[in-house]
């Protein structure tokens, strides 16, 4: 063991234990306070009832979290509308997959009273991934089936403010714009914090006309850029700063280590499921916003408190 290695140990043990469990309680994801018919839309007679987006974010929510098909999704919405005592008609799984595709994934968060500090990472996620008994008595497919997804969370609350999912040839800088855009135009962006693959004009320019600090490590053949912009002598600045103090001690002094946080987020999101279930591209679109949705229930729930101790 290394002697001066810093050890954590968790300060809130009670109260976290109790957030894991509440975790498993189905009253988290469904409740009576839920707009489950929209009546508004379905006074025709003869008509089909329409559903709002939270009814059907609620059962692609519980299909995630469970990993069911959409019928079983079904059944289980229904027993469980049962048991609260809710007569509420349950859409069935035909209605759910067409709405999926189209669906505005509401995704809560927490907001804080200082400006947003944004960690960025991507990673790739299967679809339509093959089984283990095809691949032991055929092989692997040549051809990769899988999608890369764009998550920014927030340094402070871990919950995701961002996301965005493209196909895997499409690199990770050329997102950026895209997931600040999802942020509140009056929110303040203090600093915005990435690997190496964000170290490109448009990232500094995007988080600069945001007011934001960029905080990415210059790439191993880094060198020096020669435009006048206000970005760019930023960016010359932290590879100056990075050459002279060294890779390790940059990433100290300038917070980059937070950066491990995300990553700890892309596990978590992972431990829903290796591959996304839908086919088409728009209901797996919705199928990761709502597995984001997830994540950030689990952390207003409760989220360990750790400290240092000798």
């Amino acid at each position: 063991m290394n002697p001066n290695k810093t050890r954590y140990r968790t300060s809130n043990g009670p109260e976290y234990n109790r957030s894991l469990r509440s975790r498993g309680g189905l009253t988290v994801w469904m409740s009576p306070d839920i707009l489950w018919p929209d009546s508004a839309r379905s006074g025709a007679k003869g008509r089909p009832k329409v559903y709002t987006d939270a009814a059907i974010q609620s059962i692609l929510t519980l299909k995630v979290l469970f990993r069911l098909a959409l019928r079983q999704a079904r059944g289980l919405v229904s027993s469980l509308l049962k048991l609260l005592g809710l007569d509420w008609p349950v859409p069935c799984f035909s209605t759910v997959s067409r709405r999926q595709a189209t669906l505005t994934v509401k995704i809560p968060h927490r907001r804080q009273t200082g400006p947003l500090h944004l960690l960025v990472d991507s990673t790739g996620i299967k679809i339509c991934g093959e089984d283990e008994w095809k691949v032991k008595k055929h092989g692997a497919e040549y051809r990769r089936s899988w999608r890369k997804v764009h998550l920014a969370i927030d340094a402070e609350t871990l919950d995701v403010r961002a996301v965005e999912m493209t196909d895997h040839r499409q690199g990770d800088a050329a997102q950026t714009e895209g997931l600040l855009a999802q942020l509140g135009p009056d929110e303040p962006l203090g600093s915005f914090c990435g690997d190496g693959a964000y170290d490109t004009r448009s990232v500094y320019q995007a988080a600069h006309a945001r007011g934001a600090e960029v905080i990415v490590p210059q790439r191993r053949n880094g060198k020096p850029w020669n435009d006048k912009a206000a970005f760019v002598h930023a960016r010359n600045e932290t590879l100056a700063a990075a050459q002279h103090l060294g890779w390790p001690l940059w990433k100290k002094w300038s917070g980059y280590h937070r950066r491990s946080l995300v990553e700890t987020t892309m596990l978590r999101f992972k431990l829903l499921g290796e591959r996304l279930a839908a086919r088409a591209p728009e209901r797996q679109a919705a199928e990761v916003h709502v597995r984001c949705a997830i994540l950030n229930t689990f952390n207003r729930l409760g989220m360990p408190v750790t400290v240092a101790y000798a």
